[in-house]
């Protein structure tokens, strides 16, 4: 049979009792004990708790003929349980939390201003009939403009040819709208990017 570690003191615990405490004090001196034993004996007696593999070991060495029986030693001895130590947070969680925690306050701090705070109207393009048809004419004159334009050089190049004067027309009409389409979509771009400028406000913190 295996004799347990004197220097492991994990496990379980008892409490220490007048029997338990006098039968340490005489293992203190019992020379058949090893040193290390007498002065974990000296050193058990005075606690209020003993671990129970360590008063074992203590027992087990000590002379059979003067030593108490285990069961006088642990008569009114209760078990103490310990509760765990709690585990140690990761700088990843941590850092989680702290986020959690933000995303959570800027929401408490958003419904308690959603009554004072003006809600912001977003301008879409086009919102109005006035917009709607003022783009429309606006890219109405640019095509004939194209096309004007396209008829005129083709017509001049090419000694007043119809056929050639309408095609000159037509490329100049799909080259207007190109030029028109182009011109649109970085206006709206621009209009998007002004848009989420102002949109974007600081996150104030609560003081903690």
């Amino acid at each position: 049979m295996d004799q347990p570690d004197p220097k492991n003191g994990s496990g379980l615990i008892i409490s220490a009792t007048e029997p338990m405490r006098s039968f340490l004090a005489l293992a203190s001196g019992d020379h058949r004990l090893s040193e290390e034993l007498r002065g974990i004996a000296s050193d058990l007696r005075s606690r209020n708790t003993v671990p129970y593999k360590l008063l074992r070991a203590i027992w087990t060495g000590s002379d059979p003929l003067t030593r108490p029986g285990l069961l006088g030693i642990f008569s009114g001895s209760d078990f103490v349980f310990t509760s765990p130590k709690p585990r140690e947070k990761s700088e990843e969680l941590k850092l989680r939390l702290v986020k959690l925690r933000e995303i959570a306050e800027r929401k408490e701090y958003a419904e308690l201003v959603k009554d004072i705070t003006p809600k912001k109207q977003v301008e879409e393009p086009f919102s109005s009939y006035k917009d709607q048809l003022g783009f429309g004419l606006h890219v109405g004159l640019t095509m004939f403009t194209g096309y004007l334009v396209g008829y005129a050089s083709f017509r001049a190049l090419f000694n007043r040819n119809p056929a050639l004067s309408a095609a000159g027309g037509i490329l100049g009409l799909v080259l207007a709208m190109l030029v028109e389409t182009l011109l649109f979509i970085i206006k709206t771009s621009k209009d998007d990017q002004i848009q989420s400028s102002k949109s974007f406000t600081p996150t104030t913190k609560k003081n903690q």
